[in-house]
């Protein structure tokens, strides 16, 4: 008699050898999707690191604000920031409750807009904070206070204002993954440039890497060599604050290349 479709055992033995292969397949899909998203993000920062070169090329050496103060009325409001702080579409400050398209026109009307034209270009596909359009965590990245940012006015007060102060550009980063848990991501990337604290932590969104920005325009993926710069990450977006690592590879890197003017003798 001829058979017209397969018996039970037949279609069991199918589908296990489609599971074992999806089995198979599938983190390799993964690697091959957390890959695209390093990628992506790469040519993110790449992007913001060239249009924050050009701004410096065009506007006689002078650094564009690195600071995105909580507040317009913060004391270096006048001053042309990278970007602005959430705002209505009034051009109202929306600090107490921004949501996503508050942000957005935040970025749009920053000083490095005109240079990047997309939004698209200051978030991480990666970032895996919750997305939700009532609160503001659009933006992945900040710049490093040392860069005209916080460090200018606050702190040290060795923050830097032209791009001729900055020794060895290549080795000086401006562009850092943050994903702090204030709704979005205010001020500045600070960091103790002595002692074992980090003051504001990373977030690590590629495995074990971060992508970092640097001031010749290039962008990188750095991988991080102390399991507690990924511990950190994960308290940071918990709420967590200004982690100690004594001994940290990772801290001293991102102290030794931190930009900051000389300290006064």
């Amino acid at each position: 008699m001829k058979r017209t479709g397969f018996t039970l055992i037949e279609l069991l033995v199918v589908i296990a050898i489609i599971a074992i292969l999806m089995g198979i397949l599938m983190p390799a899909l993964r690697v091959v999707r957390d890959q695209a998203k390093r990628v992506h993000c790469v040519a993110n920062v790449r992007t913001l690191s060239l249009a924050w070169l050009q701004y410096a090329n065009n506007n006689d050496d002078v650094l564009v604000g690195g600071n995105v103060p909580a507040s317009i009325n913060f004391k270096n409001a006048s001053e042309t920031l990278w970007v602005q702080p959430p705002q209505d579409v009034d051009g109202g400050y929306t600090g107490a409750n921004p949501t996503h398209e508050d942000e957005i026109r935040g970025i749009e009307r920053g000083a490095l807009f005109p240079y990047v034209k997309m939004a698209e270009a200051y978030r991480c596909p990666a970032d895996q904070r919750k997305r939700d359009p009532s609160k503001a965590d659009y933006r992945s990245f900040s710049i490093a206070g040392g860069m005209n940012g916080e460090e200018r006015w606050n702190y040290t007060e060795r923050g830097l204002r032209k791009y001729s102060e900055i020794r060895n550009p290549a080795t000086k980063y401006v562009f850092v993954e943050e994903g702090e848990p204030r709704k979005w991501n205010m001020g500045s990337w600070i960091i103790y440039t002595t002692g074992d604290s980090w003051c504001d932590p990373l977030s690590v969104w590629h495995g074990n890497r971060t992508c970092l920005g640097w001031a010749d325009g290039h962008a990188e993926m750095h991988q991080w060599e102390d399991p507690r710069t990924l511990e950190m990450a994960e308290y940071f977006e918990g709420g967590s604050w200004s982690p100690s690592h004594p001994g940290s590879p990772d801290l001293q890197f991102m102290q030794m290349h931190y930009a900051l003017k000389p300290a006064s003798k």
